[in-house]
Formats: structure tokens, C-alpha cells, sequence
């Protein structure tokens, strides 16, 4: 009923490796929400029904009160380590009370398994981490949901292939990771991520596409690491062709074609908010919508045939925007996965957008299409041609 490739991969791994499996702690820099945050929580309950003891330590977010789940750091700690790292060009390190208070949950646990996810975020000192699993050869499985691992810094390195031979002056510098707009620690950091894997031979490195996988076994950071591909999985009980009759009352949909785009952050530039407003634009006399759910943006000099939404942690609602789409629309220049295409395919809505990696390595060819990055004329041609398609609306 539930599709968990994801869960089945990591079980897979652990049978594969003759592992008596006790108790597994995953890590990762959110829990319950956003992309990686609900993997998390639904790796965590199906271990949980699956007799597996199972511990999350998670960074962000509010504080919960449920067994088993720790929080490992304050808000206030984290933003000053985001500021540390603006100010010295490292992303990486610091951290010192909220790694000690998660390694000391490691040793009270003594899980059989370390499951690492997202560290990035300012949470976690990743090579001290790193470098306390290996020396204590405590089995670990990473799962690379974005790139950074491997390349040292940047989470998206787009045309840049530096992380193949040691990085340094970064053409990032500045914009996101490494987020210092003075100095380039890109190559001091690409060692030291490099040193922490060096020696690590009680881990196996998971990620989510083919695409991925075969960027992370060209990565020198890597070398020597046993990496597979094992796809995120989503709730096929909820992402589904749902009644969405109540969202299109809310925005006053009738008859009008919708273009969905689906966002953690509209303003982020490699996410390419800007061309999802650029094709708004050139459709405003048409009898089309397009909504923005995940809007953070300036909303006075929106298109007025676009409808902003602000982020959702209803995951029903969410499969009701998506059924309720004619298309959805992607213009991320680099996804490793993207959860957006699954789930909108598997609410039965069609994906055309731009080739960012992961996305056209896991869609259904007979249902999406993806042009050039960048190329906003053919993106508008190729959602015009979609929209002409009938799709099969179920008004309940």
C-alpha cells in the first residue's frame, strides 16, 4: 500500500552486510517536514512497525515531545554558526555543544546502525562526526540527498567540476555554500571532507537517482566508498488523484488550465522562481492560472493570473493541488531527485520543466518533458503543447 523503496534499499543494505539489526538512530537536519524531513519520519515508523528500535536526532525545527526523537541544538546556536560561517568561509565545523550532546546520544543508544541524512544546516561539526563513527567503526549508512558531501562545499555545483580534483577559487563563493562573500575555504574544506571519508570502511553511500550516483563515484571524496542508487519513495495512499473540489472553491477555479509549481523556497536563484513568473507572463491573456505553493516572495508585483500559497505541512492538500494541475511545472537547475516530480506524476498530473539531473532520470517519459536548462522560449512551447492535452479532472 505504502511505496518504500527507500526503506526497502536500506534493509536491503543491512541484510546484504549480515548485520544483526538492533536499533537505528537516523540524523538529519530536519524532521517531519520538507523533502528530507518526511522521509525521515516515515523511514522511522515503518522500522518502528517493523519491530526495529529506531532514534531520530534532528537539528532544525521545533522542539517535539515523542519518544525517541531528539532535537540536538538551538535556534539561537544555529544562526550564530550561520553567521561564523559568513564570517570565516567555513560551513562545516564549529558546532561544538551540539555535536558533543549528539555523539553523547550515540554512545547512550549504541545503535547498530548510524543512518546519516542532511547535515548541512549549522547543526552538526559533519567532520568530527565523520571522524568519531570511523574511529569507533560504528556501521553508518549515508544517504546523499544533495551534493555537498562529495564535492566538500557547494550543494549544487552545476557546471562546475572542481570538486573532481580539490576545489578552490570558487565560482560560488558568496551565494550559498561556502556562504562567505570573503574568503574561499573551498579547497581547505574539500580536504578535510576528504580526510574524514579516508579510512571510513564501515559505510555504504546511498543516494536517491542514477544521476546522482554516477557524479558521486567520479568524486575523489568518495573513492573506495560501495555506492548504490536506492530512490525515495513516497505515500501512494495519500499522493493520488484526490478531490480537490474544495481547493478550487478556495481560489475561485472554474474552467481555467492550471500550471503548478511547487517550491521549499521561491526566492532561492537555483530554484528559478524568475521563470516560472517569465512563463506567467507571456500566458496573462489566457484562460490559465498559475499557483505558487511554497510562495516567500514580494507579492505586490505578482502577474495577476498568478496565485501565491504559502508552504504547506498538509501533505493531502498538497496531493489535491497537484490532481487539481493540469501540469507542474520544474525549473531548478540542479535536482538530485525531486520529490515535486514523483509526487505530482504519481497524483496523476504531467511534468515538463527544465533538465536538472535527477528529475528526468526518475520521471515517466509518456508523462513529462523536459527542454534545455534555461531555455524559457522552449519551456513555453513545451507547456503550451502539454496544456493543449487533455487530462482527466475528477471533480467530486
Amino acid at each position: 500500500m505504502i511505496s518504500k523503496k527507500f526503506l526497502k534499499g536500506l534493509i536491503a543494505i543491512l541484510i546484504v552486510s549480515e548485520m544483526n539489526i538492533m536499533k537505528i538512530m537516523q540524523i538529519n537536519v530536519v524532521y517531519k517536514k520538507g523533502s528530507t524531513g518526511k522521509i525521515v519520519y516515515d523511514v522511522h515508523n515503518q522500522l518502528v512497525n517493523k519491530g526495529v528500535k529506531s532514534v531520530v536526532c534532528y537539528g532544525r525545527g521545533r522542539r517535539l515531545n515523542e519518544e525517541y526523537i531528539h532535537k540536538i541544538s538551538l535556534e539561537i546556536i544555529m544562526k550564530m554558526q550561520s553567521l561564523r560561517s559568513k564570517m570565516t568561509g567555513f560551513a562545516f565545523s564549529g558546532c561544538f555543544l551540539s555535536t558533543s550532546a549528539l555523539i553523547k546520544l550515540i554512545k547512550t543508544e549504541k545503535p547498530t546502525i548510524v543512518h546519516l541524512h542532511n547535515l548541512n544546516g549549522y547543526y552538526v561539526n559533519i567532520y568530527r562526526l565523520l571522524n568519531f563513527l570511523k574511529k569507533n567503526s560504528i556501521p553508518t549508512v549515508l544517504s546523499l540527498h544533495a551534493e555537498f558531501m562529495y564535492t566538500g562545499g557547494c550543494g549544487n555545483s552545476l557546471e562546475c567540476s572542481k570538486w573532481r580534483t580539490g576545489c578552490g577559487n570558487c565560482p560560488q563563493k558568496g551565494l550559498g555554500l561556502p556562504s562567505s562573500k570573503i574568503y574561499d575555504q573551498s579547497a581547505t574544506q574539500w580536504r578535510l571532507m576528504k580526510n574524514s571519508f579516508e579510512g571510513f570502511d564501515d559505510i555504504i553511500i546511498t543516494t536517491v537517482s542514477d544521476w546522482l550516483t554516477s557524479r558521486a563515484k567520479q568524486a575523489p571524496i568518495l573513492s573506495g566508498k560501495k555506492i548504490i542508487t536506492v530512490e525515495n519513495g513516497l505515500d501512494t495512499t495519500v499522493f493520488k488523484p484526490q478531490d480537490f473540489s474544495e481547493i478550487a472553491l478556495k481560489h475561485s477555479i472554474m474552467n481555467e488550465k492550471i500550471i503548478l509549481h511547487v517550491t521549499p523556497d521561491f526566492t532561492n536563484p537555483f530554484k528559478g522562481g524568475n521563470h516560472v513568473i517569465a512563463i506567467a507572463n507571456r500566458l496573462l491573456d489566457e484562460n490559465i492560472k498559475v499557483i505558487i505553493v511554497g510562495f516567500n516572495g514580494d507579492q505586490t508585483n505578482l502577474p495577476t493570473n498568478v496565485i501565491p500559497v504559502k508552504h504547506t505541512q498538509d501533505q493531502l492538500e498538497l496531493a489535491k493541488y497537484y490532481s487539481m494541475a493540469d501540469i507542474t511545472i520544474l525549473t531548478s537547475k540542479t535536482e538530485t531527485f525531486s520529490m515535486v516530480c514523483a509526487e505530482s506524476l504519481s497524483c496523476g498530473t504531467p511534468v515538463v520543466g527544465y533538465k536538472a539531473g535527477g528529475p528526468e532520470s526518475i520521471a515517466l517519459l509518456e508523462f513529462s518533458e523536459f527542454v534545455e536548462q534555461g531555455n524559457v522560449d522552449k519551456l513555453e512551447d513545451t507547456v503550451r503543447k502539454w496544456l493543449c492535452l487533455e487530462k482527466e479532472k475528477n471533480y467530486y
